[in-house]
């Protein structure tokens, strides 16, 4: 499991709840809940950095609904995480490199990442570096 993202706001190590970006052609900065994962172009923030967001005058600032008990796993993510892995686990490895190749050359292309195995929902098994 990946570890607790954090804020993106120079020595502040509180955990992120927020993800920030901004529509620079509309002048315009978007709050909103803490994205899947980290996008390098977004930053994340927590509670107290989301809540005393300014933006630069002239520009508009929307905030979405921020569900903080959305935020948690639930038991239906940690059940879907286990039958993923479960899965992955069955699934030998040639048959593995095959799918991850059928999908870097499918729709996806070049926006696949190589080190992404399955997808199931919005789980993803990725493969191991040294494999």
């Amino acid at each position: 499991m990946s570890p607790v993202r954090r804020c993106s706001r120079t020595a502040c190590g509180r955990p992120a709840v927020a993800t920030l970006t901004y529509v620079y052609a509309d002048s315009t900065a978007v709050l909103g809940p803490l994205a899947t994962y980290a996008e390098p172009h977004c930053y994340d923030l927590c509670s107290e950095h989301s809540e005393r967001l300014t933006a630069p005058r002239g520009w508009e600032v929307v905030r979405l609904s921020i569900d903080a008990a959305a935020a948690r796993p639930s038991s239906d993510d940690l059940e879907a995480l286990a039958d993923a892995v479960r899965e992955a686990a069955r699934t030998p490895r040639r048959e593995q490199a095959a799918q991850a190749g059928e999908r870097a050359a499918g729709p996806r292309g070049s926006d696949a990442d190589p080190m992404e195995v399955a997808r199931r929902g919005h789980l993803r098994v990725l493969r191991s570096p040294d494999s």
